[in-house]
């Protein structure tokens, strides 16, 4: 009930901003979205190439920051890659798009359908994705056809958007309607049998051009270099504006995604030593299926009051599903593979619901005290959730094979029937009020100041099917979450920043009196500069943190307690890292950019891991290059040639050797460092762009492994062709 409150009384705020009056066609002051805006088929010749892709150099900040701070003055790392960046490289999904992207990368794969991201030595969960400003579910690869923008905010973003990891956060902008009638329609082949159709259409809807809509979808079918394994992918995202008048647009988008694949948690890890079996071997079950959806729904509704005062209300709706039904992970309880490569195979299966919604308010306003200029955002936002997992018995011993042979899935048993085990509901209910200023000192000082505060009420209810029993627990977190800021410009070309930030992350569990844990507070300094060089051709940007989480939860061994669902808050660890990054456009049909990123977290106090002892999954090192030319003259004009290099760092797996257990199995599995190539050529004529990736063209070998127990390699040499015809 609060909830419908707070929708109407939103509603009816902004609503009441909105007059009759009609706006001419042409640029929105609120949206920017203009009645000629760059078309998907225009020549990139017709556009110099330092606007294809920005690079944390924009001159207003991206719509993930809430505000239109200039990239200059935000005392935060940032990173913009636009549409036409996308274009350039031929991103296909996440993987492809942090090869831009320093101190933020891939940390696993488990079961082959899903990129786990990690940024700055922390896991991003679903609370640090956003599409459209939403939190969306990572357990399901992300289709990027429908997506013109990203946007990656680095480091502590609690103020913001509440509980999120330390890292920094990826929102993901879809593709928005223009007013110009055009599109395309495009077919992709490449290596596994991958075929690909999409299409993308935009237009005005009535002659004055105030009404527009994009609609765009795609449907991907691909087999993969690991045998028994394929996917299908259905993708649509449809969106409308409506420029009501000249300072008041509403936007109204829709997203959904449906896949299905085959569960692939590879293996290849006897007793936490990688087994050189080859590259394509599969040894899940053929049958086993992932299936997810996800689906997204939302209104924007902003308006300008003048040019100094402007709001914005965003109402969005969330869903998604998933059904698991495969083989276990090896190496997992009963299903340990043994030293001659035997493996017993249980079966699992589980499924979830989720649905989600939001209401966030924002309201910008410029304006000065004396000689004081001030940037103020005041803002507030209400989320509800609820998670519903069915987790099934698992069925066990269905069969035994060994993994020195290569997989005959005609010897499979038949597929078992599983029954229902526990119904665990997890509705979390949580708003933040939140204020923000960048004060202007003079003209080279600035000062960022903001703080919010959050209340979040989480409950775990979960009913036994054997007993028809239910169990719960509840929790009630009241954090503040503080930062601080200091700019100094010298000039207009250079920054130097210094941030303080405090986040927070909630604990599941309960203490050893049964009460729910505090949250985790998280503490974050930050130091940087920002340059401008060669008359603006030249950007370089540096950066070096420390975060700490000075109170981890972690089991308790109070009275010799073993069940890790009781914890303390014991623990502590301390992430060091600096990270540069360079865009050099010499000219402006060539661009270069290249970044590198170093990054160590440890224990600093544990009651169960060695102090001082590393956390898994996050490479020290990280670094990429990449170039894109196009020819303007001769023979080979129109021809667009790049290439992206990209370097990941060695980087530990396993399970991490724990500190009170005597001749502890445990064991860290290290995962060497490597190397990847790609080159991208592109050339267009008249109505037609013609594109052909080749990537990781050495055939390097590294893995992607969660634990001990999903071992995925990382693609061999593989190819794409696009063929794409332009209607406008």
């Amino acid at each position: 009930m609060k909830t419908i409150k707070t929708i109407l009384l939103v509603g009816g705020l902004v609503l009441s901003m909105i007059n009759s009056s009609t706006v001419q066609a042409g640029n929105n002051p609120v949206t920017g979205i203009s009645d000629r805006p760059f078309s998907m088929g225009d020549s990139l010749s017709s556009y110099h190439l330092n606007e294809v892709a920005v690079v944390g150099n924009n001159k207003k900040g991206p719509a993930v920051a809430k505000t239109n701070i200039s990239v200059m003055d935000l005392p935060q790392a940032l990173i913009v890659i636009d549409e036409n960046a996308f274009k350039a490289q031929q991103i296909s999904n996440i993987t492809d798009l942090l090869k831009n992207v320093n101190g933020m990368y891939i940390m696993s794969t488990t079961g082959g359908y899903q990129e786990e991201i990690a940024s700055r030595g922390t896991s991003l969960t679903s609370s640090n994705t956003f599409k459209n400003g939403i939190r969306y579910y990572g357990g399901m690869k992300t289709e990027i056809s429908g997506i013109e923008k990203a946007e990656i905010l680095k480091g502590n973003t609690a103020l913001l958007f509440g509980n999120v990891a330390a890292g920094g956060v990826l929102n993901l902008v879809t593709k928005k309607p223009k007013f110009d009638v055009g599109g395309n329609v495009a077919f992709t082949y490449g290596s596994f049998d991958r075929y690909k159709p999409q299409f993308d259409f935009y237009g005005a809807l009535n002659k004055q051009k105030t009404i527009a809509f994009r609609l765009n979808g795609s449907y991907e079918q691909a087999n993969s270099f690991r045998k028994y394994v394929n996917s299908k992918t259905w993708y649509i995202n449809p969106s409308f504006i409506f420029n009501v008048t000249p300072r008041t647009s509403i936007l109204l988008e829709g997203d959904y995604t449906n896949t299905e694949t085959t569960p692939d948690f590879g293996t290849g890890i006897v007793n936490y030593q990688l087994v050189d079996i080859p590259r394509d071997r599969f040894l899940g079950v053929s049958w086993g299926k992932y299936k997810a959806n996800q689906s997204f729904m939302s209104a924007k509704i902003t308006h300008a009051f003048n040019d100094k005062l402007s709001i914005s209300s965003l109402t969005g709706l969330r869903y998604y599903n998933t059904d698991l039904f495969s083989n276990t992970r090896p190496n997992t309880s009963g299903s340990v593979i043994a030293q001659n490569g035997d493996w017993k195979r249980n079966i699992q299966r589980s499924g979830v619901d989720d649905s989600y919604f939001i209401e966030q308010v924002d309201l910008n306003a410029n304006f000065k005290t004396g000689s004081v200029k001030h940037q103020a955002l005041v803002g507030f936002d209400v989320e509800s959730s609820e998670t519903k997992t069915i987790a099934y018995n698992q069925f066990s011993n269905y069969d035994v094979i060994n993994i020195f042979n290569a997989y005959n899935p005609a010897l499979e048993a038949a597929i078992p029937s599983m029954t229902a085990n526990t119904l665990t509901k997890n509705p979390i209910d949580r708003y933040g009020i939140y204020a923000q200023d960048l004060i202007s000192l003079q003209k080279y000082i600035k000062l960022l100041l903001g703080v919010r505060y959050s209340n979040i009420e989480s409950t775990s209810h979960v009913y036994t099917y054997a007993t028809q029993k239910t169990t719960g627990t509840k929790a009630t977190d009241h954090p503040f979450s503080p930062k601080a800021g200091l700019t100094i410009q010298p000039t207009r070309q250079l920054s130097v920043f210094t941030s303080y930030s405090n986040s927070f992350a909630l604990n599941t569990g309960t203490d050893i009196n049964g009460n729910a844990l505090d949250p985790s507070i998280i503490d974050q300094y930050e130091i940087g500069i920002k340059n401008k060089l060669l008359k603006n051709k030249l950007s370089v940007n540096a950066t070096v943190y420390q975060i700490n989480n000075s109170n981890l939860a972690q089991t308790s061994l109070e009275n010799g307690n073993t069940n890790s669902n009781i914890k303390e808050l014991a623990g502590a660890t301390k992430g060091q890292g600096a990270e540069l990054d360079m865009e050099y456009l010499p000219w402006h049909n060539l661009r270069i950019m290249a970044g590198y990123s170093y990054t160590k977290t440890t224990y600093t106090a544990s009651n169960t891991y060695i102090v001082g002892s590393e956390l898994r999954y996050n490479p020290k090192n990280t670094a990429n290059v990449s170039a894109n030319y196009m020819f303007e003259k001769g023979a080979l004009k129109n021809l667009q040639l790049g290439f992206i290099s990209s370097y990941v760092g060695e980087r530990f797996a396993g399970r991490s050797t724990r500190l009170t257990v005597q001749n502890d199995a445990y064991k860290l599995i290290p995962l060497s460092a490597y190397l990847l190539h790609d080159i991208t050529l592109g050339y267009d004529l008249k109505k037609w762009n013609f594109k052909v990736k080749l990537a990781n063209i050495t055939n390097a070998l590294s893995y992607n492994v969660h634990d001990d127990n999903s071992l995925n390699p990382i693609a061999p040499f593989n190819f794409s062709v696009n063929v794409q015809y332009n209607i406008n």
